[in-house]
């Protein structure tokens, strides 16, 4: 089997020369970035941008699908290295069809998930096929 990377790949946006990106960005640029999946289907955004404070590094980014204006959407624990930045499109690519999400380990807003347990995020990690990133 071969080993997969837990870092997120970068499409396109490497000809940027007048500032930080597309490898290190501020994380409120990425948010409210459109999440695709490989057919182009619009799954959702990407809420927040989650970081292990201990390790410094992103633990998950929270995909919001659904709603108005926030009010009834699902939230979705995202694995950062499950999704790729396509930087010229300015969205991120996830691949997983719209099917698979709706049986996603999911939330809403007022019910966050403990990711600090390592049995929900180890979940998390293992839904969307990607290693964890504190391995």
């Amino acid at each position: 089997m071969q080993e997969q990377s837990t870092s997120t790949p970068i499409l396109g946006g490497h000809d940027n020369v007048s500032g930080p990106g597309p490898e290190i960005m501020a994380s409120d640029t990425l948010e409210g970035d459109t999440v695709v999946n490989l057919t182009g289907e619009t799954l959702g955004k990407i809420r927040d941008i989650m970081i292990d404070v201990p390790s410094g590094r992103v633990a998950y980014a929270v995909m919001s699908v659904g709603g108005v204006m926030g009010i009834g959407d699902k939230l979705f624990a995202v694995p950062w290295n499950a999704l790729v930045l396509d930087a010229d499109n300015h969205c991120f690519v996830l691949d997983v069809s719209k099917e698979r999400l709706k049986d996603a380990p999911g939330f809403d807003k007022e019910h966050w998930p403990e990711l600090a347990d390592a049995r929900f995020a180890t979940s998390v990690y293992e839904y969307y096929g990607t290693p964890p990133y504190w391995h």
